[in-house]
């Protein structure tokens, strides 16, 4: 269970600070900087977090939060298979499939961290919240 997908939703618990979500968000990240897991995210959920984050900040403060992110975060492929695999799923959330597919796509993906678990029901890969995995995670340690 050390790679992980981390969802939008959990990453803007983060920048955003929103409690109570932000802890476990804090300790997901600190996993992936200090090596301990592989965090992956998509071009689609960096698109997300800075459209929402650039609803409040400058353009050039967002860059900065989004390098640090790529810093100790990896991003996953999307190509036609994995949009036309996400097209042609059951997931009723076309953006969750994209992640999803991106996953499968890579092949060793653990888990997917989100708070929306219940949009990933079809899921063969593990999906956890971000709450469950820390307690997983530490367990683990």
């Amino acid at each position: 269970m050390k790679r992980v997908l981390i969802d939008t939703d959990v990453i803007l618990d983060f920048f955003l600070d929103r409690q109570p979500f932000s802890e476990n968000a804090s300790k997901i990240f600190a996993l992936c900087e200090n090596r301990i897991i592989i965090g992956y995210i998509t071009p689609v959920i960096l698109s997300n977090v800075y459209y929402i984050l650039r609803q409040i900040a400058r353009h050039n403060r967002v860059i900065e939060k989004l390098n640090q992110l790529l810093s100790i975060a990896d991003v996953l492929t999307m190509d036609k298979n994995v949009v036309i695999n996400a097209l042609n799923s059951g997931f009723k959330d076309f953006e969750d499939a994209l992640q999803y597919f991106a996953a499968v796509n890579k092949g060793n993906i653990d888990a997917i961290i989100t708070r929306n678990v219940k949009d990933f029901k079809t899921s063969e890969i593990g999906v956890l919240t971000p709450e469950s995995y820390v307690r997983t995670i530490n367990a683990m340690l």
